[in-house]
C-alpha cells in the first residue's frame, strides 16, 4: 500500500503514502512540529486509515509478518493533536480523546448495545460485537465473533472467521515501538477466559482451550509424540492446546508452574467452524 495515491478528508490530496511516513517520523523526533497543520493532517489521516482497514499495524508479507512501526508511532502522535471532549452514549458520559465507531450499519457489522470500539480500529463485515472492547489501532477481520466481555487490545492482529469467546484478553501493543502485536490468524477458536499477551502469535486455525494463557517467556510444549518439543511465543497452525503445569524447583523447594499443551492437530475431517468441546474430543480432554 506504500506509494498509493488518496484523498484527505481536507479534500486535499496528500501525495504519496510514504510522504506521510517521513512526516510522521519527523513529528515523532520532534514533537514541536505537532503545531503545523501538515504534520497534524499527517496523523489524523494515518488513524483515519486504520479505521478503514487500509493501512494496519502489522501485516502478513509473504511467510511473516511486517510490523509497521511508523504507523504505531502516529497513534501515539494521535494522543497529542487530539482535544479532550465529552462523548455521550445514550445516558452514559464520557470525557475522552478518541471517538467510538459509530456507522456499524454501514460496515455489515452486528453490534450488540454495549461493544465498545474505538476509531482507529478496523472491524471486517460480518463480524459480531458482543458487549466487547476494541481499541485503537487493532485490525478484527471479516465474520469474527468477539464475544461477551472480550477485550481486543490496542494494534493487536484479528484474523478472518475468528471467534475470541467471552473474557478472553488479547494485549495490546504500542512500546517499545519494535515489539510485535499479539496476532490470532485465521479460523482461530479462543477459548472463554483465554489471555494472550506480549506479541504472541497463534496460527490459523489454532484451538485455544479455556483459560490458556499465553505470555511471551510461557512455555508451550507439544507433548502429541514420545519425543516433546518446547517452543515460546508462537502456537502452529492447526494446533489444539489447553492449559497445563510442569515442576521447577526452586531454592525453597519444586512447584508447579504454569504452561500450555499442544495436544495435537485439529483434524482434516472436524468442521473448521467447529466448536471448542468438538475439537477437544477428538482428544478425549474436556476443560
Amino acid at each position: 500500500m506504500v506509494g498509493a495515491i488518496f484523498m484527505t478528508k481536507f479534500g486535499k490530496t496528500l501525495t504519496l503514502k510514504m510522504e506521510m511516513r517521513e512526516l510522521i517520523e519527523a513529528a515523532y523526533q520532534d514533537r514541536t512540529l505537532l503545531t503545523k497543520q501538515e504534520y497534524q493532517q499527517a496523523v489524523q489521516e494515518v488513524i483515519g486509515l486504520l479505521d478503514l482497514g487500509q493501512l494496519r499495524v502489522a501485516e502478513p508479507v509473504q511467510d511473516t509478518w511486517q510490523v509497521n512501526d511508523w504507523v504505531k508511532k502516529a497513534v501515539l502522535l494521535y494522543f497529542q493533536v487530539q482535544p479532550m471532549e465529552e462523548i455521550s452514549v445514550g445516558p452514559f458520559h464520557y470525557n475522552d480523546k478518541i471517538k467510538l465507531k459509530n456507522n456499524f450499519s454501514k460496515l455489515g457489522v452486528r453490534a450488540i448495545p454495549g461493544a465498545i470500539a474505538r476509531f482507529g480500529s478496523f472491524i471486517g463485515s460480518g463480524s459480531i460485537l458482543m458487549p466487547s472492547f476494541v481499541n485503537i489501532g487493532a485490525h478484527v477481520g471479516k465474520g469474527t465473533m468477539v464475544d461477551t466481555w472480550a477485550t481486543v487490545g490496542s494494534c493487536a492482529q484479528i484474523g478472518e472467521n475468528v471467534h475470541l469467546s467471552g473474557g478472553v484478553g488479547i494485549g495490546g501493543v504500542l512500546e517499545p515501538l519494535q515489539a510485535a502485536p499479539v496476532i490470532i490468524e485465521d479460523g482461530c477458536f479462543i477459548g472463554s477466559r483465554c489471555i494472550v499477551v506480549e506479541g504472541v502469535h497463534v496460527g490459523k486455525n489454532a484451538v485455544l482451550g479455556a483459560n490458556v494463557v499465553l505470555t511471551a517467556s510461557t512455555k508451550i510444549i507439544d507433548v502429541s509424540s514420545t519425543e516433546t518439543e518446547e517452543i515460546k511465543g508462537y502456537v502452529p497452525a492447526n494446533s489444539v492446546v489447553i492449559p497445563g503445569s510442569y515442576t521447577k524447583t526452586f531454592a525453597g523447594g519444586a512447584f508447579q508452574l504454569p504452561c500450555a499443551f499442544i495436544l495435537g492437530k485439529r483434524k482434516e475431517s472436524t468442521d473448521q467452524k467447529t466448536s471448542l468441546n468438538e475439537a477437544l474430543r477428538d482428544y478425549n480432554v474436556s476443560v
